[in-house]
């Protein structure tokens, strides 16, 4: 007990010494920082963003830049992007016992006795040169499928849409783990002073179908500090709380009380070392900054007519994902590091013949069309495009089997699409069987496309890490391989 003591005490001096020393750590850090946004040096040269972890990038990154194009609710792949003729022929007949095996499938199905196989509703076509086969309810996408790689061989063991979610953001199905964005921010740094390095938007489909809720750990910072959590913008009012003066505030006296808080937290910052004060200065100082930079990144007036056309009748309606993908472009030309789309609205249980053609109708267009605004401003080689769900949708048809109306959560084969940032443009990889149940040629599991994510973006999945609770701690936990297969 006595060593114990000891032990404690030790620590607690420690660290008591290192955040009351002038030359501690922590101070010198607040002090940079503070010297870079001018609370204690007015005529410090600007500077712009924040620097990467040493060491990092770990070699040359294909892209400088990631949007995740979020599909909350499971697209069904076997409607959308993996047409199988078998389907049409064996339609409403039961899929055999040796294709299904033990399979891992959501409590509303695993105990059917009935497991009636339903083909895509609705025809598929080649697209593209590259012929990639794809729904006609995807004209647009269709447009650029020779920029895309479609992954056909995705695959996970989560059946429930919070945990699948959660899986692939932060490599586990339990919260509480950084999200892609924090990890990336935290690794790479920022390449701007004026916006924050990862921002999140949502939409949903507006009532048409089953929506799922998002979950601030969908793009939290988990133990990583807070700072490197992923700031929101809002649907309605002001696209982040705050942002306007209240009446009778000018911009030179909330500049004032931004440097008296500063200073003041600066002492504190002195006696305790806690990195949260860091945080809690940058994020006032960066709301600060974003009192100009916000109304000018939603000023479309500049924005030409064949670009809003493109992006579809809601690019300007705020809230929708349309609206979202066109300032996801904007922030993108400012420096933001990584934008995370999410959308709700995939969750066809029982709608599947009247909904998944609405959902197609509001997300594929502008998905294809930031694509292909990125490439038209030389921006898409270095900009990575992600396009997915937590899942994919069953094979066989949930309901009435005699007329089924929707399809279950299936995690053992689905679909996703990338472009960009050094994915091989105009291919397909994996495949699955004549079912779309199993998969029969290089399958790619959620923590190989978080490895092959990183790798794109110069980071080796497995030497970004962060020690937490006694062990080093990685977005791919101890799993995941590159896959080389859909590098350019």
């Amino acid at each position: 007990m006595h060593d114990l003591i000891e032990s404690n005490l030790s620590r607690v001096t420690r660290r008591q010494f290192f955040g009351k020393s002038a030359s501690g750590v922590g101070l010198a850090a607040l002090a940079s920082l503070l010297q870079r946004d001018g609370a204690l040096a007015a005529d410090a040269p600007a500077t712009r963003g924040a620097p990467a972890l040493p060491g990092l990038p770990h070699f040359a990154p294909k892209a400088k830049r990631v949007v995740v194009l979020w599909q909350g609710g499971g697209p069904s792949h076997v409607d959308l992007f993996d047409d199988k003729p078998m389907m049409r022929q064996r339609a409403g007949q039961d899929i055999p016992d040796s294709v299904r095996g033990s399979t891992r499938l959501s409590t509303m199905s695993s105990g059917y006795g009935k497991w009636p196989c339903l083909p895509a509703i609705k025809p598929h076509k080649a697209y593209g040169k590259s012929g990639i086969v794809m729904s006609e309810m995807l004209p647009n996408v269709g447009k650029i499928a020779d920029e895309i790689c479609l992954v056909r061989s995705m695959n996970t063991e989560a059946v429930n849409h919070a945990p699948g979610v959660t899986f692939f953001m932060t490599g586990a199905q339990v919260p509480g783990r950084p999200s892609m964005g924090a990890w990336l921010s935290y690794g790479l740094g920022s390449m701007t002073d004026n916006l924050p390095a990862f921002v999140v938007m949502t939409s949903s489909d507006r009532g048409k179908t089953c929506g799922q809720l998002f979950f601030d750990y969908y793009w939290g910072s988990g133990f990583l500090p807070s700072r490197f959590q992923g700031v929101r913008f809002r649907n309605t009012g002001d696209l982040v709380p705050y942002l306007t003066n209240p009446q009778g505030v000018s911009s030179e006296s909330r500049r004032a009380l931004l440097d008296e808080m500063a200073a003041m937290n600066a002492a504190h910052m002195a006696d305790y070392g806690d990195p949260e004060i860091e945080t809690r200065i940058s994020q006032y100082e960066m709301a600060f900054r974003m009192q100009s930079s916000v109304p000018d990144l939603v000023d479309f007036t500049k924005e030409t007519k064949s670009t809003l056309d493109r992006y579809g009748p809601d690019a300007l309606v705020k809230g929708t994902f349309a609206n979202n993908c066109l300032i996801a472009r904007r922030l993108l030309e400012r420096g933001v590091s990584f934008v995370q789309l999410m959308h709700a609205g995939w969750d066809q249980h029982g709608n599947l013949h009247t909904q998944l053609a609405e959902q197609c109708k509001d997300t594929e267009g502008p998905s294809a069309a930031l694509v292909q605004d990125l490439k038209d401003r030389g921006m898409l080689d270095s900009t990575l495009v992600i396009w997915g769900g937590e899942f994919g949708r069953t094979p066989f048809g949930q309901g009435d089997p005699k007329n089924p109306k929707g399809r279950d959560h299936f995690g053992r084969a689905f679909s996703w699409w990338m472009a960009g940032g050094g994915v091989k443009p105009g291919t397909v990889y994996g495949a699955t069987d004549e079912f779309g149940w199993n998969i029969t040629q290089d399958p790619v599991h959620v923590h190989d496309m978080q490895a092959t994510i990183l790798h794109l973006c110069g980071i080796d999945h497995t030497r970004l890490t962060y020690r937490y609770q006694g062990r080093q701690y990685r977005l791919t936990d101890v799993h995941g391989n590159v896959v080389k297969g859909i590098l350019a």
